[in-house]
């Protein structure tokens, strides 16, 4: 797998962030361990379709860097597929604007879901060294779903949920995104393409999981940490 070059009828907005919230309380907590920061792989499709949603990413990624600042901050993997079986990845980064950088010297491709290469790939770092969580946003899955499902089972059993952003209301990919997502320990939330807010939102709220668990969630400013918030069991003794 080559790294990146050194030049990348949906729910309302607001149910969709809710939503994926209110899952939150059910995970175990993710805590990096001796200070580290927390290490978080944002993965996308870059395929054809994708570049609307690549360029706003591109925008709404140092978000999560803003958000984890007071947690020990944040080390963040930008991982893609593109064309006839690309798969890349940056190292681990701590600034926001390297990965921009690096973002916006990628152009998306037409192409198939590399969905399967890109949990193995995940899957290799988290054994190599824990992977906090991994967020995935996409609109397509073109691949056989139990394949990906026992991926997304070994994630779990690291320790690494998966978090599935899905773009558009598709419903087959829909439901195969809510198995990956469930079967991990993590999370679905479909978003609207036009609701860049809502993305944010779910940006900030994983970045924030990765780097400081349930109880950083607890503190995090904004209506929906605060509905969350509310809905936490009390912490095992």
């Amino acid at each position: 797998m080559s790294n990146l070059p050194e030049k990348p009828k949906a729910p309302p907005a607001s149910s969709a962030v809710q939503a994926f919230l209110g899952k939150v309380q059910a995970m175990p907590a993710l805590r990096p361990a001796n200070g580290r920061r927390g290490r978080l792989v944002f993965a996308m499709d870059a395929t054809a379709s994708r570049q609307p949603s690549w360029d706003r990413a591109c925008q709404l990624q140092a978000e999560m860097f803003l958000a984890t600042r007071e947690l020990g901050g944040l080390a963040v993997q930008l991982a893609y597929y593109r064309g006839f079986r690309e798969l890349a990845a940056t190292p681990f980064l701590a600034d926001a604007a390297e990965l921009t950088r690096r973002m916006t010297g990628v152009t998306c491709l037409g192409g198939q879901t590399q969905i399967g290469r890109m949990l193995q790939h995940v899957l290799n770092e988290t054994q190599r060294e824990r992977v906090n969580a991994l967020v995935f946003v996409g609109d397509a899955l073109e691949e056989a779903l139990d394949p990906l499902c026992h991926l997304a089972g070994q994630l779990g059993l690291h320790g690494t949920p998966v978090f599935v952003f899905h773009e558009g209301a598709e419903p087959v990919a829909a439901d195969g995104f809510r198995q990956i997502a469930k079967i991990s320990g993590g999370a679905y939330a479909p978003f609207d393409a036009g609701a860049a807010g809502a993305l944010a939102a779910l940006l900030r709220a994983v970045a924030v999981f990765a780097a400081g668990g349930r109880a950083a969630l607890v503190r995090l400013p904004g209506a929906p940490a605060q509905q969350l918030a509310g809905q936490l069991p009390a912490p095992r003794g």
